[in-house]
């Protein structure tokens, strides 16, 4: 069959557009690599240039980059804030952090800021630490707390009443979720989609809600299987982790972030670079821990951190302690009153403050300190999440209903997430490497506090107590060979 002119032409024209489009598409890949691998190599510098310090030996500025939704608040309010004053935390922690944090004495940054925050600070002087989590269970978790704090504003009649209020509790200089990245996206995107669907439900009038799977019940809130497919999702939560570790994040300090973790969400070839990237970085900070061991990971945390913060506050208060000494006696041979009364009065009342914070704190009491204060943290945010979730009942989020997830779509969450999969092997990885070394250190301290303790106790004996204790074990030593040759006596004559 022949084909007519205009039919021929069509041919020619369509062949010549596919050519060009794959020529574009080929063009754009090879953009996309260029700048995916210019990116990789300036980072790889940058890492070079500031690796020749001890990674196990906390800086002058501790950074405790938080993922979200692994259990770093737990962490920050019940370690971090234990060990640190308040005046020792940089300025506006958790907050927007536009800013340059080089405030004197600033000893803790803690924010979801992501690494690219390290173009800001001192690299030298900085140690970075990190809580990594499942990625199936962090998916989750950050869909779960996006629908609990946007349902928080349904007690207002409308959207626009609950976002003038929003706006009015910023104007109080209050640091709101929605200040925080990525809080700050996700909260009023899901807000919007709740009252969206709440006037649905009122213009039908009564809805029975027969499925008990708060994952997918399309009346009350955003299923969880169109959440994971939209643009939002893509950009802010699909590994996440990665992105954030590696500073690429929407919230990036980095002009080059967008363009660097489009073309990686565009080409997934090119997402093992950042993966490389990201693993580096887990590789040089002095604490990673894993959300899922958590009673492991918060002993490690306080063998690894907190021990050296104890012991940096403890040499910074006998440094204080020598320099009040000497204005002490300078001041009682000038004019020899009782000024050396008042500075010993104010010396306690610094010393009670120093003592209450750690003064006299060990890795043992800050487990303890902790325990407790996690304890009651998990239960108060228990009942805040129920109160919220009451809004949009009979949906609820419990251990137990995150088995009724369908398979398919646990699949798709690793799928999408498939940087943050092998993140997360990796960091599990270094999290027992780091364990088991910790575990040696303190079986060898433990065997050398307990020697040194018999030295202390025989130390202090005279010759004559010495005598006495080498005379009863001679004589226990004795007692049991004895006893032990009566027993090989008797089986002899059993036998």
């Amino acid at each position: 069959m022949q084909m007519n002119p205009i039919s021929k032409l069509a041919l020619v024209v369509l062949i010549l557009l596919c050519s060009v489009i794959v020529s574009f598409g080929e063009l754009d890949f090879d953009h996309c690599e260029r700048i995916v691998k210019k990116w990789v190599d300036a980072s790889s510098s940058s890492e070079e240039q500031h690796n020749n310090k001890d990674k196990r030996s906390l800086q002058d500025l501790l950074f405790f980059l938080h993922v979200p939704r692994t259990g770093g608040r737990t962490y920050y309010n019940c370690f971090l804030r234990k060990l640190y004053d308040n005046a020792e935390e940089c300025p506006r922690s958790y907050d927007k952090l536009r800013f340059n944090p080089r405030k004197e004495k600033c000893k803790l940054l803690a924010t979801h800021d992501d690494y690219s925050l390290m173009e800001m600070l001192p690299r030298d002087k900085t140690s970075v630490m990190t809580i990594v989590r499942d990625p199936v269970a962090r998916v989750l978790s950050t869909y779960e707390f996006s629908v609990e704090v946007a349902a928080r504003f349904l007690v207002h009649p409308n959207l626009t009443s609950a976002a003038r209020m929003a706006s009015r509790i910023r104007k109080k200089n209050v640091i709101s979720t929605l200040d925080i990245w990525p809080w700050k996206y996700l909260v009023p995107w899901m807000r919007e989609d709740l009252f969206a669907r709440r006037d649905a439900r009122k213009v039908k009038g009564m809805v029975i809600i027969e499925d008990d799977n708060p994952y997918d019940m399309e009346e009350m809130l955003m299923p969880l299987h169109t959440y994971l497919d939209t643009p939002t999702a893509h950009d802010i939560i699909h590994n996440g982790a990665t992105f954030q570790i590696a500073g690429l994040t929407n919230n990036s300090h980095l002009p080059e972030a967008h363009e660097v973790r489009h073309c990686v969400q565009k080409y997934k070839s090119l997402g093992e670079l950042v993966l490389q990237v990201a693993k580096t970085r887990l590789d040089s900070m002095l604490y990673v821990g894993l959300t899922e061991e958590h009673r492991e990971s918060a002993s490690l945390f306080a063998n690894v951190v907190g021990s050296q913060v104890l012991s940096q506050v403890v040499a910074s208060n006998l440094t204080a302690k020598n320099k009040n000494t000497k204005s002490e006696r300078d001041t009682v041979s000038e004019s020899g009153s009782d000024k050396s009364d008042i500075q010993n009065g104010t010396s306690e009342v610094a010393s009670d403050k120093i003592e209450a914070k750690s003064g006299n704190m060990t890795v043992k009491t800050l487990m303890e300190i902790y325990e407790g204060c996690s304890t009651h943290l998990r239960k108060s945010q228990g009942t805040r999440r129920v109160n919220s979730l009451k809004r949009i009942s009979p949906a609820n989020f419990t251990t137990e209903t995150r088995t009724r997830v369908p398979r398919e779509v646990i699949q798709q969450i690793k799928t999408l997430n498939n940087l943050d999969v092998e993140l997360y092997k990796y960091a599990k990885e270094i999290f027992v490497k780091e364990h088991e070394l910790v575990s040696k250190k303190i079986i060898v301290s433990t065997s050398k506090r307990s020697i040194v303790d018999l030295q202390k106790v025989f130390g202090e004996m005279d010759d004559e107590k010495l005598w006495t204790v080498a005379l009863m074990l001679l004589l226990f030593f004795l007692f049991f060979l004895f006893v032990h040759a009566r027993r090989r006596r008797t089986s002899k004559v059993k036998i």
